[in-house]
């Protein structure tokens, strides 16, 4: 990860905000997008394991209610948002699917952490390889993710891939639908990265932004 640790990213994340709304606020959306944001894990499946114990299913719910807030704080609400979990609650996969097809979402992401036995770092984006719109859709915004982590806080990203996941499966035919991996809890700066408020705020920032931008 190519990421100054001595920089507060406390105060990068709210530059970042001045600076990205300067711009942002200039977009209207004809109508409000509802966006699903399926937050792994959960319950007695803690995903990934980190190497300082930290647990994926943590991590990510900690990025998806930083999501709520700023989509709140910076954006009035212009996007309509659900997560799939609130907390430390197990949810079957095919209740995920089922959920976002109930509200009728307009996009579905999947917030996951990934782990390897070797030293792999990175994030990188996966969508189900469907032959249908909502597939060029997705790798659309999974490219606007990664570009934004890129190159507002400096992720080194392993671009977007294609995998037979479950919850990709069931949305494909429905709406754009990606699966996020945020980096590896296996490797130590990343792990340690994500044990910090701050920068927890600093991803979800990017990842609100980067769906907000796609969709405006």
């Amino acid at each position: 990860m190519k990421i100054d640790f001595k920089i507060n990213l406390k105060n990068v994340v709210f530059l970042l905000a001045i600076l990205k709304t300067c711009i942002i606020f200039g977009q209207q959306l004809e109508v409000q997008k509802r966006i699903l944001i399926d937050v792994g894990h959960g319950g007695t499946d803690p995903g990934a394991i980190g190497v300082n114990g930290i647990q994926e299913k943590d991590v990510v719910l900690n990025i998806a209610k930083e999501i709520i807030k700023f989509n709140n704080l910076l954006l009035d609400n212009k996007l309509d948002i659900y997560l799939t979990r609130y907390g430390d609650n197990f949810i079957a996969l095919s209740d995920r699917s089922r959920l976002a097809k109930a509200l009728k979402a307009d996009v579905f992401v999947s917030l996951h952490c990934n782990a390897s036995k070797t030293t792999s770092k990175g994030m990188d984006v996966y969508v189900h390889d469907s032959k249908n719109l909502n597939t060029k859709e997705s790798i659309i915004l999974g490219l606007s993710i990664l570009n934004e982590n890129s190159s507002k806080l400096g992720f080194e990203t392993r671009g977007v891939k294609f995998a037979n996941f479950q919850v990709l499966r069931d949305m494909i035919d429905f709406c754009p639908a990606i699966l996020v991996e945020l980096g590896f809890l296996t490797n130590f700066d990343e792990a340690d990265y994500f044990l910090n408020p701050s920068n927890t705020k600093a991803i979800a920032l990017a990842i609100l932004v980067a769906i907000y931008n796609h969709i405006g």
